[in-house]
């Protein structure tokens, strides 16, 4: 009972605890307040007060992430502070400063245009973090835009932050979602249908908000002293153990490996971001922005969410991973005037390639249930993902029924029968064969493995999600939450939290079939 009590007395309210200003306490800003979109040069950021809304309701709010943080429930003050209406004497409210390349293309100065960061809350449990609102109105960097979220979009970033933690994915996390009481015009799917949608704000978390793009900002300007004191800052603050003359090579050899990391666990769990631009990569390695991103229902190596990636498709699943090679060659890019000579670096950047298949292969040996994977099992994981793809089975699923697959090799038509209920149309006869040939190669390695076999399925059980926030799902309850009901919400709120039991098998099964054609489900774009 006295442990309770303690806990309990250390947490704080968001409207009476103070605020850090580490970050613009470091770094030069725009001070002015003035909100008019424009160029920045020489600044980090800028200061912008969230504009009030008419009537701020929270709808949502994360006990888990406010039991880490240290922050009580909120009462009305702070629910305030969560829809932008109040802004505490400690807090300074800017939005950062970063430019980035999108769909490959340099786009220049970009910035936080719908995000505006109050400070730094720091507990004792999980040190310093960063709090900002999404939505809370225009930015210096708005652009054309209104600084303004919709209730739709808030709805999947605050959902699919969550979720992506408990599946153990590196990522921001959103504390709250509050709905504005305001109307905001959207153009959904940029084809000139725009309507008024319900508006809303998200309180989300992160150590650090800092991004490739923060660093590209600061080469393009070719300012190099900021540059050079961004860089060193973050390997102090974030990166303590990183320390010697040598601290800037081997800081990007890290922030290599982490997203290494984060790429394998994307594909792990079936994600697709749908925007891997430069300005949407973290150099904490965390998943950020979420955008048009979707998880696989279907196993289609070649399949995005996103609208505007269509023609290219640069942003598909089975694409990430040469994605986030590219968008680190524009990191590397963005920091070598630090270099006198760049040789070390761009060798670094050639080791991606190893890192990243050492690492997925590891992660695919765990779904699989092997106990350590040799270079011979790769041809196995090859072959897999290729009668995969050629059969286009729910990944989800198809994996939840591998772990129940008996031990022994079984012949074409008992496969057939337990994979079943994962195929969205019946495999021919030449694919089914491979199918059966490939598991069973599988089901003979499996075989030879040094742990036991209920050790093996508990490995995959770990490995392999059982429940996913599918975009049809979302869809439906986007749908109901804007009509004043927040049942699915709710059910899909719990049932992220364990995603890896049967808990929710209410969820177990294959996308309905109207939903692989409807706006909102199937197709998304970057519109919020």
């Amino acid at each position: 009972m006295a442990a309770k009590w303690t806990y309990l007395r250390s947490m704080d309210n968001l409207s009476t605890k103070a605020f850090e200003k580490v970050f613009v306490s470091t770094f030069e800003g725009d001070h002015s307040g003035d909100l008019q979109p424009r160029q920045t040069p020489g600044v980090f950021y800028s200061k912008a007060i969230p504009t009030p809304v008419k009537q701020p309701e929270l709808l949502a709010w994360s006990d888990e992430l406010a039991a880490e943080l240290g922050i009580s429930a909120p009462n009305e003050q702070d629910i305030s502070i969560l829809g932008g209406n109040l802004v505490t004497p400690t807090m300074y409210p800017y939005a950062n400063c970063y430019a980035g390349h999108q769909f490959g293309n340099w786009a220049g100065q970009l910035g936080d245009g719908r995000a505006i960061t109050l400070g730094e809350w720091t507990s004792a449990a999980k040190g310093s973090f960063e709090l900002q609102l999404k939505g809370a109105g225009p930015t210096p960097y708005s652009r054309r835009g209104d600084g303004r979220a919709v209730l739709r979009s808030s709805i999947r970033e605050y959902l699919m932050s969550e979720a992506m933690h408990h599946l153990g994915v590196p990522t921001t996390r959103a504390l709250a979602l509050v709905a504005t009481g305001d109307q905001v015009l959207r153009d959904m799917f940029y084809d000139g249908r725009t309507a008024y949608e319900p508006g809303a704000v998200v309180m989300r978390s992160a150590p650090s908000f800092l991004r490739f793009g923060s660093f590209e900002m600061l080469a393009a300007r070719q300012e190099t002293a900021q540059l050079q004191k961004l860089t060193d800052w973050t390997i102090e603050k974030f990166y303590p153990h990183i320390t010697g003359e040598h601290k800037t090579i081997t800081w990007f050899k890290e922030v290599m490996d982490r997203t290494a990391a984060l790429i394998v666990e994307w594909l792990r769990v079936g994600f697709v971001h749908g925007v891997m631009n430069t300005d949407n990569m973290s150099v904490l390695g965390l998943t950020i922005d979420y955008g048009p991103y979707s998880f696989l229902d279907d196993y289609d190596p070649g399949f995005t969410p996103n609208t505007t990636d269509l023609p290219g498709r640069r942003y598909a699943f089975g694409r990430q991973h040469t994605v986030a090679y590219w968008n680190l060659g524009c990191l590397a890019s963005a920091i070598a005037p630090l270099f006198e000579n760049t040789e070390e670096l761009s060798a670094a950047l050639e080791d991606f390639k190893i890192i990243y298949l050492e690492k997925y292969y590891a992660m695919m040996g765990k779904k699989l249930g092997l106990d350590e994977v040799q270079e011979d099992d790769h041809q196995l994981i090859d072959d897999l993902e290729e009668t995969l793809d050629r059969i286009k089975p729910d990944m989800t699923i198809f994996f939840q029924l591998l772990i129940s697959l008996p031990a022994a090799p079984q012949n074409a038509e008992s496969i057939m029968q337990h994979f079943s209920p994962s195929f969205y149309r019946e495999p021919d006869t030449a694919s089914l064969e491979k199918l059966s040939h490939m598991l069973q190669t599988y089901q003979n390695r499996f075989g030879k493995n040094k742990i036991t076999e209920d050790a093996a399925k508990s490995m995959m059980k770990l490995n392999n999600p059982r429940f996913i926030l599918r975009n049809y799902l979302l869809h439906q309850a986007i749908q109901e939450m804007e009509k004043g009901e927040s049942t699915l919400f709710n059910n899909l709120e719990e049932a992220m939290k364990t995603p890896y039991s049967a808990d929710h098998d209410e969820f177990f099964k294959l996308r309905p079939e109207w939903a692989a054609t409807q706006p909102g489900s199937s197709t998304l774009s970057c519109s919020s």
